[in-house]
């Protein structure tokens, strides 16, 4: 039960080894075969999939990175602080139908947010076969919750000792505890026969009872784990198969810890060496544990049958498996089916794969190994693997397909490949910026199409500039940063005439741009981007050895490239729309506050987190006749209009409050002019008239939450004003105005309603949590530090629509 990634990144192994046991002790409470947990990203923006168990990680490829504003359950747990139940997949589509179109298989979820006190860290994910119509008990719900209270409980106190509670980098996998038999292992090695170097993988050294550290890495240091004499059979053996080119199929015996010999099998092959050096035997070593008695009968069976691991890989096949797919076990296992057999290398025979392990239901399909040879196939599923059935299927006489005896006819899936334009276009109508568009089409496109390297380029001024790219060659594409539409290149070629341009292997592209730097991939496809018809950039997909671009394939990407396009589009438009926003925002916003005798102010805005990151909350201050006014204000949504509207009511009360208006008057013309504006918006504010001198202080609210008053001894209260409707909203509106009298010593605090304001958390709630933490802090602290720590929290969260201005005035002593 150990983590077998993410320990260097994190400088220690506890923080896996607590979301370790928590998952493993979650997937039993929950009677299922899989899980996981989600922790922050360290950009506070969104979740990563830390650990994961039971399933192997590219089966949920597409929940690895969850922004919180995807419509996805994790997400949704994290942000609401609920949990969520999917007993199965029309529960599924029907509360979230983008994870419905990802992951299209039927199983139970069940997601639970992991918090310690008042922080919450990431989310719990269990899961199980699909239990229709059928509900969680009270007692499944208690057991799980009392897991995740134990993680958040442990995440807390790592936090507490400076361990970063977050994640970055791929899913570490956890193994479960094995049922009645120990799962198999299977490991590979390559020895050089001259040499006597034996290059071991680490699943193979566990198989000898070592690890990779300790192991010696020649022939002599297996010798050291095996039964004398076996390793010398074992080198005969080799020798005769490097003469005649022939297969190796040979049993050792492992020794354990207590010397008891158990049996293992390996399989390899001599491969060509076109640098002509000595010979070399590659192969597995398959360690079943329970020993060759069930091999030997399953050999005796009629049909073919397969074993295959978590992760996909074959780790038996019977003789007559071998005769079906016409292919000896050397050369499969250890291996996946559709990386094995060229003729099941199609996205949709790896899909049934992933539906069996995901709904842990047997799964029938059929495949032509040649057009007159049709094999039935039937996966077997539970928690550690899978076992196939083969049989020969004969095509039906006047239909494509095949009958499949003793096996129901399957409902036949689209291809994978197929559906990459609806799962593309699922994620990427939550990418808002470039940059998130970018990343978008990495992380689908390139796991969809098994591609290496990536890079999106976009047109200005008549040049192609380089937006995102990822995978390729350090340095490489700094020659192609930023080149004229005159050049020629692939990439320039495919956007000047919109049409994609595919390089089937090196030779193919050198041929065709002579003199063309190449970065050693074997493969590329040149997709111009064009969105409403006009070309918008390139995208540039390469791949990691040649390949042959099907017409299916050509089609499906060329139909991705016009996704790719509209998303583009919209990015940019946003991004332009974006920093223009900011700009006007920041325009707009005080950057230094007045000093003004014993008066101490300090102001604090935080943009929201969700749509722009711009909005209308605002806070100045305001030296009059009469003394200082302090305002703080928030107009309605958050965009450009909303940062407009910002600005003309800061600037109207400003205008009437300098002009020696009296506090509900500058309210009552301001919303006057808000109304004869008529921007569509509406705005709240407080606005406080204080004499620093005396501290006396005149106050009127219009639909704002109350000011708070912190008294010298620490004694916080909130001034229930009494207030008139927001802003733009009715001409004949009144602001009631309250006399205050602020102590020498006091500090008062302005605030916008982002900042108390929670998902599923009451106002009051918000406001009181607000007052306990002014009132805690020193008298002596200074008015900064009392701004950071009122605004800590909020800084703190992942998910928050709204933006937040803070306004603080501390009154000096005399």
């Amino acid at each position: 039960m150990t983590a077998t990634a993410g320990t260097d990144r994190h400088g220690t192994g506890e923080l896996d080894r607590v979301m370790s046991h928590a998952v493993v002790d979650a997937i039993k409470a929950f009677g299922g075969y899989g899980g996981g947990v989600y922790l922050r990203s360290p950009n506070r923006h969104g979740l990563r999939l830390a650990v994961l168990a039971g399933v192997p990680r590219t089966l949920v490829r597409h929940w690895w990175d969850l922004r919180l504003q995807y419509p996805f359950p994790p997400a949704e747990a994290f942000a609401t602080g609920h949990s969520i139940y999917l007993p199965d997949a029309e529960e599924t589509m029907r509360r979230f139908p983008r994870m419905a179109v990802v992951l299209p298989y039927s199983f139970a979820s069940f997601f639970v947010p992991v918090t310690d006190g008042g922080e919450r860290y990431g989310v719990l994910l269990v899961l199980r076969a699909s239990a229709s119509g059928r509900p969680m008990t009270a007692t499944e719900r208690r057991r799980i919750r009392v897991v995740a209270d134990r993680l958040g409980a442990g995440l807390g106190a790592l936090a507490a000792r400076g361990t970063p509670v977050e994640w970055v980098g791929d899913p570490a996998m956890t193994r479960l505890p094995a049922a009645s038999a120990s799962p198999v292992r299977i490991g590979h090695f390559d020895w050089e026969l001259d040499s006597g170097a034996f290059d071991a993988d680490e699943e193979m050294c566990a198989v000898l009872g070592t690890d990779t550290g300790a192991f010696g890495g020649t022939v002599a240091a297996v010798a050291a784990h095996v039964v004398p004499g076996d390793v010398a059979d074992l080198v005969a053996a080799a020798r005769e198969a490097a003469g005649t080119g022939g297969l190796v199929r040979h049993r050792l015996r492992v020794l354990d810890p207590e010397g008891t010999p158990r049996t293992v099998e390996l399989w390899g092959r001599c491969p060509a060496r076109p640098d002509g050096g000595g010979p070399r035997l590659v192969g597995t070593v398959v360690d079943l544990e329970v020993g060759a008695v069930a091999a030997e009968a399953a050999d005796r069976l009629p049909e073919g049958v397969l074993s295959l691991d978590r992760q996909g890989r074959i780790t038996y096949v019977n003789r007559s498996a071998e005769a079906l797919l016409a292919r000896p076990r050397a050369e499969l296992l250890g291996r996946r089916p559709w990386e094995a057999l060229s003729w099941l290398d199609d996205p949709a025979y790896e899909d049934r794969y992933r539906a069996a392990m995901l709904s842990q239901q047997p799964v029938p399909f059929v495949a032509a190994r040649t057009p007159d040879q049709w094999l039935a196939f039937s996966l077997h599923p539970d928690t550690y693997g899978v076992t196939a059935r083969i049989v020969p299927a004969e095509p039906a006489p006047d239909a494509g397909d095949p009958i499949l005896p003793e096996i129901a006819q399957p409902t036949r899936s689209p291809s994978r490949t197929a559906q990459g334009p609806v799962v593309l276009a699922v994620a990427l109508a939550d990418a808002v910026t470039v940059g998130q568009v970018a990343r978008v089409v990495a992380d689908q496109v390139l796991p969809m199409f098994k591609g290496a390297e990536l890079a999106i380029y976009v047109v200005r001024a008549r040049h192609l500039t380089l937006a995102w790219e990822t995978g390729y060659p350090r340095g490489f594409l700094q020659q192609f940063g930023d080149v004229s539409l005159s050049a020629r290149l692939p990439g320039v070629d495919a956007f000047t005439t919109g049409r994609p341009i595919f390089f089937e292997s090196a030779g193919h592209l050198a041929s065709a741009y002579p003199g063309i730097p190449l970065d050693g991939r074997g493969a590329w496809a040149f997709l111009p981007l064009v969105a409403s018809g006009r070309p918008v950039g390139s995208c540039i997909l390469g791949f990691e050895h040649s390949r042959r671009f099907g017409a299916e394939e050509r089609a499906v990407l060329t139909a991705m490239s016009g996704l790719i396009a509209q998303a583009l589009e919209r990015a940019r438009l946003y991004d332009t729309v974006s920093a223009l926003a900011r700009g006007l925002q920041d325009a707009l916003m005080p950057h230094q506050l007045p000093s003004i005798g014993e008066l101490e102010t300090v102001g604090r805005y935080l943009p929201g987190t969700q749509d722009m990151d711009i909005g209308g909350d605002w806070y100045d201050v305001i030296e009059t006749d009469r003394g200082v006014a302090l305002v703080i204000g928030d107009v309605q949504g958050h965009s450009v209009a909303a940062a407009a509207t910002m600005g003309e009511v800061r600037s109207s009360v400003r205008a009437f409050a300098t002009g020696g208006q009296p506090p509900q008057d500058v309210l009552a013309l301001t919303n006057r002019l808000l109304i004869d504006l008529d921007p569509g918006l509406f705005a709240t504010c407080c606005f406080v008239e204080l004499d620093p001198r005396t501290g006396t202080a005149k106050a009127v609210r219009a639909g704002h939450p109350p000011p708070l008053l912190r008294h010298p001894g620490g004694r916080t209260e909130v001034l229930d004003l009494p207030g008139g409707v927001p802003l733009g909203v009715d001409d004949r509106a009144s602001y009631p105005v309250t006399a205050l009298r602020m102590p020498a010593g006091s500090v008062l605090a302005l605030y916008t309603d982002g900042l108390v304001e929670q998902p599923e958390t009451d106002i009051d709630t918000g406001i009181e949590r607000l007052r306990r933490v002014l009132a805690a802090r020193p008298g002596a602290a200074p008015l900064e530090e009392t701004a950071e720590r009122l605004i800590q929290e909020a800084g703190r969260r992942l998910a928050r629509p709204d933006d937040i201005a803070l306004l603080l005035a501390a009154r000096a002593f005399r």
